[in-house]
C-alpha cells in the first residue's frame, strides 16, 4: 500500500492503477454495538453499495463486486463530475430517500426499473483516493474530515455525507425507531483494508431483521 504522501507518477495512464476499482473494505456482524471512545458510529443505509472513480473529467460508478454501473446511471455520474478535485475514489451508498427521511430499497429497485435516476441519492462515508493520493493508510476520522470538505465544497444536490457519532447504542436505538437497517461501528484510527475487516461492525436492527426476513436469511448465510 502505497504512503499517504506518496503521489502517483506522471508516467502513469490517464486511468492509472489506484484509479481502478478498489475492493471494498466488508464489516463483520454483531449483534450489539462495541463500546467505547475508540469506536466511531454510521447509519447503516439500506441501499446499493457503490463506489465513484472519478479521473479528470470521467466519473465511473461500480458495483461492490467492481461491476460498471456508469451507463445505467448517466445523470448521478454526470452530477458527481462536479466533485471538487481533480481525482478521488469514494465509498458510498445508492439510496431512494422517503419523504419520512429514511431509505427504501424497494423504492430504489422500482427507481432504477423506472429509470427515475432523479430521485436517487448518494451518500459517501469513506475516501480512498484524492489527487493522486491514497488515503488508505490514514486513520478513518482523518479520511471522513477530507472527505466531509470534499462534498461540503463540491455541492453536488445528489452527494450526502454519512455523519459518525460518538455513542453506538443511542445510535442503534435512533435507527429502530426510525426503521433503519442498522448501524456501523468502525475503530477511529483504523486504515482502509480490502475483504473481511475487524475494524468495521454490522448490526441489524430488529426492525429491518422482522420486516426483511429474506433478505436476512440471505445475510446470514453469507450473501450480499
Amino acid at each position: 500500500m502505497a504512503s499517504p504522501s506518496k503521489r502517483l507518477s506522471p508516467s502513469c495512464n490517464s486511468v492509472s492503477a489506484s484509479l481502478l476499482f478498489i475492493r471494498p473494505c466488508s464489516p463483520i456482524r454483531s449483534n450489539k454495538p462495541p463500546a467505547g471512545v475508540a469506536w466511531l458510529h454510521e447509519p447503516k443505509l439500506d441501499g446499493y453499495r457503490r463506489q465513484i472513480v472519478k479521473d479528470a473529467r470521467q466519473v465511473r460508478l461500480c458495483s461492490r463486486n467492481g461491476h460498471e454501473w456508469t451507463t445505467r446511471l448517466p445523470a448521478l455520474t454526470d452530477a458527481l463530475q462536479g466533485l471538487a478535485c481533480r481525482s478521488a475514489v469514494i465509498d458510498a451508498e445508492l439510496c431512494f430517500i422517503t419523504g419520512t427521511g429514511a431509505p427504501n430499497f424497494a423504492s430504489l429497485q422500482l427507481a432504477l426499473r423506472s429509470r427515475q435516476h432523479h430521485k436517487l441519492t448518494v451518500f459517501a462515508f469513506d475516501f480512498l483516493h484524492r489527487d493522486g493520493i491514497d488515503l488508505r493508510p490514514l486513520p478513518l476520522y482523518q479520511r471522513k474530515l477530507r472527505l466531509a470538505r470534499l462534498v461540503a465544497r463540491s455541492g453536488i444536490p445528489c452527494l450526502h455525507l454519512v455523519e459518525g457519532f460518538d455513542d453506538g447504542v443511542k445510535l442503534l436505538k435512533t435507527a429502530e425507531r426510525m426503521l433503519l437497517e442498522g448501524i456501523i461501528s468502525k475503530r477511529r484510527n483504523s486504515v482502509y483494508r480490502s475483504g473481511e475487516c475487524r475494524d468495521w461492525v454490522k448490526i441489524k436492527t430488529e426492525s429491518w431483521r422482522a420486516a426483511h426476513r429474506e433478505r436476512w436469511r440471505l445475510f446470514e448465510r453469507g450473501q450480499p
